[in-house]
Formats: C-alpha cells, structure tokens, sequence
C-alpha cells in the first residue's frame, strides 16, 4: 500500500517479479487484465507493462479505472447516450457495453489501496491544498523525461482522468518537479472536482 501510494517503482517491479516466478506469466496475466478492463491501445507483454510505459489514453484509463469503483464491473466508457431530433424525437440510442472482471473484494481491496495515494502518498496534497475531505482513490503518474503528466481520481460519484502532455515527445517539462503528474494533471482535477460539486446541475 505504502509503495503504491509513494509511487516506489521497485515494490511494483517486485510484484511483477514474483508473478513470474510463481509460474503465473506475470506480463501476460496483466496484459490479459487490461484488455479486460477495456484497454485496446496496442503493448507488448513484457515487466515493464508494470511500470505503465504502455502508451495509452484518457478514455481508456478512465474506464478501467471505474471498474474499481463499479464493484469490478467494467462499463464502456461513451460520449453520446442518444440523438434526438429538434422535437425531442429519440432517433438512436446507446447502451455501453458491461462485462465482470473483478470480484467484488478484489476491487475493493484495489480502492483501498489507491486511497492510500490520496491519503498518503503522492496525490496528498488534494487534503492539505485544495481541502477535498471527502473519500477519494486516485493514482499520480510520470512518464519518461516527464513528458506527461497524469491524474485519475475516483469518488462515489465520478471518475475523471486528467492528462497534460504533448504529441510531441520531444516536448517535455524540464524537470520533475515541474513535470510530475502531481504538479501537472492533480490540480486540474482538484478545480474541475470542485466546480462539478458546486454546480447542482451535476447531482454531486
């Protein structure tokens, strides 16, 4: 809990370690968990899938990590429910696909965990800074050369994913204490979080 929470690279390493040696095929079984919780961006198998150097998206991580919050059920993430024309006449609607991946323990355990990261780790300046007191799970992350930043922050009610980053690899903050996730993606969820809860239009 302590690793994740502090972002310590080599507890995670050790996990993926231990997969392997248990005869589990450790990069397999976590490829195989992603794409069940909905992650179609293409990786390779391999430990360092662990460390999240797969290239993925907003959308994706947004949807797997509702998961958790779902009981370990995975809801596909989709823009548009329905169309109406100008008379309020519905020509189409959309359902999102759903399917099991967790036990309902297991994804439990895995928001306590990522409740550590709030409450201890680094994502901790949501209490101390922006004030949020309500129960919130989350995960900060940095990628190589601290080219993005990332904030994915799960309350009772929402789950929002926040990336700062560019196309462009060659552009990057200059270093990490500018360009963490933690300095980068963690405030504009704090403001975003924020005004969602004020405006009643939202049902927060």
């Amino acid at each position: 809990r302590i690793g994740l929470a502090r972002s310590e690279n080599l507890v995670t390493a050790q996990l993926m370690k231990q997969l392997d040696e248990q005869g589990n095929g450790g990069p397999i079984q976590a490829a195989k968990m992603a794409r069940a919780m909905g992650i179609e961006s293409p990786f390779d198998a391999v430990p360092s899938l662990i460390l999240g150097t797969a290239d993925l998206n907003v959308k994706e991580l947004a949807g797997a990590y509702c998961t958790f919050a779902n009981k370990g059920e995975w809801v596909q993430p989709i823009y548009i429910t329905r169309i109406e024309d100008k008379n309020g006449n519905i020509l189409e609607e959309f359902t999102p696909k759903k399917r099991k991946v967790l036990s309902e323990e297991h994804a439990f355990t895995m928001v306590e965990l990522l409740r550590g990261v709030v409450d201890l780790g680094t994502a901790r300046r949501l209490r101390y800074r922006h004030d949020f007191r309500n129960e919130i799970a989350g995960k900060t992350g940095t990628t190589q050369n601290h080219s993005d930043g990332w904030f994915i922050g799960v309350t009772q009610e929402l789950t929002t994913a926040v990336w700062v980053g560019c196309a462009e690899r060659q552009m990057r903050f200059r270093d990490i204490s500018l360009g963490q996730g933690a300095n980068m993606a963690l405030p504009i969820w704090a403001y975003y979080m924020k005004d969602a809860y004020k405006d009643e239009a939202t049902g927060l």
